[in-house]
């Protein structure tokens, strides 16, 4: 694997892969009139999947919804169960997990969005003033969404290791959000090298979990600055834990997409309900990622005004007895207090044991014009 990926002009340094030059992916990525990159709002996409649950009008709520939480994006799937399986009761076929008891045909039967509705949906989605775009499954899920002209495409986690169809996508030039849950770091090369063999150097990558629920002691977020420098990429969280805090962390360390999967209301059922946020919850989330790119900020040691004007309550040194004349400085009489205004305490230690000039008041600030 090594020698392959040298071959391909990269190189593997102590086991930390590193893209060479002409080995490189973007660093701004355009979908829509937003921007992604490293001085750029987290992009938040909510992820309908099956949650619809075969309603046409739920799925436009869905949408609304979504774009009123705060989403810059609303994120489908485009498949039938024809597309992404075939219909077999083998035991290679039944799903597991939350969905365990039937094949994976029935699942995806009851899951997937109908085709006829995704122009619709693009549609109200740009109505409601955020970005529609899909994943799809097999090559002629690409060239439907070709037709629709969606501005992205989304790689699920699983798909990941299907190089043709990665290489289909990467042919059509727009940037690639690919998950890597069930990837390899291999196989995560693989896809990222697919892509820039076609010319297509708008890769974004997602830590993912392909667990539903996501246990949080799986989730290693710290993979995601590794994973910004291994593969010298934008990358994000594709989020399938509970709750809003693994999202918000993952911006802290670099995240610059999150993608949560997004319902009404889990009681109203459906295939992936159970590890899905409702509208309140996801436009929690939504704040607290806004506030805390406020509070990243940037690398500065400079002080803003505010603390400036604070530095008056810092500490300095202060005479706090009385003192004549020819008095001894000592720790009784001279000591390092709040406020700031007087002689700084690294010179504590240089002026005991001298002597005085004049009187000195008590809460007077210390100077050198009073030492002998």
């Amino acid at each position: 694997f090594r020698q392959e990926y040298r071959m391909a002009g990269c190189s593997c340094i102590a086991g930390t892969f590193k893209k060479d030059e002409g080995c490189k992916v973007k660093k701004i990525i355009q979908i829509g009139e937003k921007c992604i990159g490293k001085d750029q709002p987290t992009y938040i996409v909510a992820e309908m999947s099956a949650n619809h649950n075969m309603d046409f009008e739920r799925a436009k709520a869905i949408i609304k919804s979504a774009a009123e939480s705060g989403a810059d994006a609303i994120k489908i799937q485009t498949y039938t169960p024809d597309t992404i399986t075939i219909e077999s009761d083998k035991p290679a076929f039944r799903t597991k997990g939350i969905w365990e008891g039937r094949t994976l045909y029935e699942l995806y039967g009851k899951a997937y969005t109908p085709w006829e509705w995704q122009a619709e949906l693009q549609s109200y989605a740009h109505d409601c003033g955020i970005e529609f775009f899909s994943s799809p499954f097999d090559l002629t899920s690409v060239d439907f969404l070709e037709d629709l002209d969606v501005p992205v495409y989304k790689v699920a986690s699983f798909e990941i290791n299907d190089i043709p169809f990665i290489r289909k996508i990467a042919k059509t030039g727009k940037p690639i959000i690919m998950s890597t849950g069930i990837a390899y770091l291999e196989d995560i090369d693989l896809a990222v090298r697919t892509c820039l063999e076609e010319g297509n150097d708008q890769v974004v990558l997602l830590k993912c979990i392909s667990s539903y629920p996501a246990p949080y002691e799986n989730m290693n977020l710290n993979v995601i600055p590794n994973m910004t420098q291994t593969f010298d990429c934008i990358c994000g969280l594709s989020d399938h834990s509970m709750g809003t805090e693994i999202a918000v962390a993952a911006v802290a360390l670099g995240a610059k997409v999150i993608e949560k999967h997004f319902t009404l209301c889990r009681a109203d059922g459906g295939e992936d309900s159970q590890f899905s946020m409702e509208p309140y919850e996801f436009k929690t989330m939504v704040q607290q990622i806004r506030n805390v790119e406020k509070a990243l900020g940037r690398v500065t040691y400079e002080l803003n005004d505010a603390q400036i004007d604070s530095r008056i309550y810092s500490r300095s040194l202060f005479v706090v007895k009385d003192i004549k004349a020819g008095d001894v400085f000592t720790p009784e009489n001279v000591r390092s207090i709040r406020p700031g205004i007087g002689m700084h305490t690294k010179y504590w230690d240089s002026i005991l044991g001298k002597c005085a000039r004049c009187d000195i008041e008590k809460g007077t600030p210390m100077d050198w014009k009073y030492v002998e």
